[in-house]
């Protein structure tokens, strides 16, 4: 029935933020000593893929980054809308935990990037050129986290090669945009796709887990 799928939604994300929002941060404090200290690497790699002008790719790479809040939003709300219609709950279900997936790893996301506060690469290095809007700290990256989470999240539900190749080759080009455009270094976007790919996988699990625990409660069957 469609309301199991809102009852498991709502069960799954207090669930799993409480459960990995600490290990996230943990991992983050064992993760940014090492992006400091690896900086050189860091911005030499950022400086051979963000051009000191505009070239006619940064277009398309700003067309890429900014497709991921309307597919982030889009294809969930579209699972969802289109699993109501046909009644199909398998199908809703997919979609809220898509949702919640992107939910938990946003919201790790943002007290990563508060807590650890890193500057934004083109503010410490004037050279490296902003072709974005950037406005919260650096670390890690927002844009890509989302992306890896929803690709991470129908990868799982639908593991087809034209679902999984497709999914993440957006979410790893989404990833390289923040990079070209100049307002993430490659730590930001590397610990982003681990942030959201880790949230999207635990969500998917537990979603089983409770999922299995439902099935059993509501079960009439008649004991062996």
């Amino acid at each position: 029935m469609p309301f199991l799928s809102l009852e498991l939604t709502r069960k799954v994300v207090p669930v799993i933020y409480s459960a990995i929002s600490k290990k996230f941060f943990l991992l983050s404090m064992l993760l940014f000593p090492v992006a400091l200290f690896s900086q050189n690497l860091d911005i030499l790699i950022l400086r051979s893929i963000n051009s000191p002008e505009i070239i006619p790719s940064d277009k398309f790479f700003q067309f890429v980054s900014n497709s991921g809040t309307y597919l982030v939003v889009g294809i969930p709300v579209t699972m969802g809308t289109i699993g109501l219609i046909k009644h199909d709950d398998k199908l809703l279900r997919n979609a809220c935990v898509t949702i919640a997936a992107v939910a938990i790893s946003a919201g790790i996301t943002e007290v990563m990037k508060y807590s650890i506060n890193r500057v934004r690469p083109f503010i410490t290095y004037p050279d490296i050129i902003r072709k974005s809007a950037a406005g919260s700290p650096s670390f890690p990256s927002g844009h890509t986290s989302s992306a890896f989470s929803t690709a991470t999240s129908l990868s799982l539900e639908y593991p087809k090669w034209y679902i999984i190749l497709p999914s993440f080759a957006w979410a790893s080009t989404v990833g390289y945009s923040r990079m070209d455009l100049g307002v993430h270094y490659p730590s930001d976007v590397i610990a982003g796709a681990l942030v959201g790919a880790g949230s999207a996988w635990l969500t998917h699990y537990v979603n089983n887990k409770l999922s299995i625990k439902v099935k059993k409660k509501h079960c009439n069957c008649p004991e062996v």
